[in-house]
């Protein structure tokens, strides 16, 4: 009778358990959220919601080489001063170390920034995010012209 007991729990234990964790999104996965979500916030200029996944201690770097503070970034958003009127992601990989996640892509844009018109932008990016109280944020950023 024990042996049945047994045999049982490991054939529930060996069933429900991966279906558990099937269900509840991978690291890789929420980070993956998270750069959705930040693309959409850009394109949408939604200061709340670009203040929620970035860190107070943001550092933006444009391929320019300009370097944005949180406030900085959110702000040229808002304002108008840089514009997405679409953004496309290719090639990304993502790999998460403790709470720590380095993401790499390239980025493809329509923008329409403030005193200059429309144009598009092709670049290298990368991503560094750290997870703090449940929560993925964006701690730095690089751009880099692709060739």
């Amino acid at each position: 009778m024990k042996l049945n007991k047994a045999v049982s729990l490991l054939a529930v234990y060996t069933i429900v358990v991966p279906c558990l964790s099937a269900a509840q999104p991978s690291r890789v996965q929420e980070v993956e959220q998270a750069v959705q979500a930040l693309t959409g916030a850009m394109i949408d200029a939604d200061g709340p919601m670009l203040r929620k996944l970035t860190n107070k201690a943001l550092s933006y770097g444009h391929s320019s080489g300009k370097i944005e503070t949180q406030s900085e970034f959110v702000e040229t958003l808002i304002t108008g001063m840089s514009v997405f009127e679409d953004i496309q992601l290719e090639s990304q990989t993502v790999e998460v170390v403790d709470d720590t996640a380095i993401v790499r892509h390239v980025l493809s844009a329509k923008t329409n920034d403030k005193g200059k018109g429309p144009g598009t932008v092709k670049l290298g990016i990368l991503l560094v995010w750290v997870k703090q109280e449940m929560q993925w944020t964006l701690l730095a950023r690089q751009a880099v012209k692709v060739l």
